[in-house]
């Protein structure tokens, strides 16, 4: 028994658009951050499915997904460093606190 293509993309449009309401909508910035990751992820998603039920015998989709999330987690390392430095001159992580950097 296979699980259909729909499904999938399903998962994918879920995972989407709660990457983009936490976006929207979150104060801090680790969540926005985790948002941006769940956003990038249901991509990678979508990569693999398409790649899987177009193109069964190639692999240039679940590659393509490989460096994707090499590249986020990249995006992540620099991210958090960024975010510890904003904490060391604000002691606040708020995103409505970043004016005050341009002091």
């Amino acid at each position: 028994m296979e699980i259909q293509m729909e499904y999938y993309l399903i998962l994918g449009a879920v995972m989407f658009f709660a990457g983009v309401y936490g976006f929207i909508t979150r104060r801090n910035l680790i969540a926005v951050l985790i948002s941006i990751e769940l956003i990038l992820n249901a991509v990678d998603i979508n990569f693999a499915v398409f790649n899987r039920y177009l193109f069964p015998a190639q692999l240039e989709g679940f590659f393509f997904t490989l460096f994707a999330i090499a590249i986020a987690a990249a995006e992540t390392a620099v991210a958090i460093a960024i975010i510890i430095n904003i904490y060391r001159n604000l002691h606040n992580i708020e995103v409505k606190n970043l004016d005050e950097l341009k002091d």
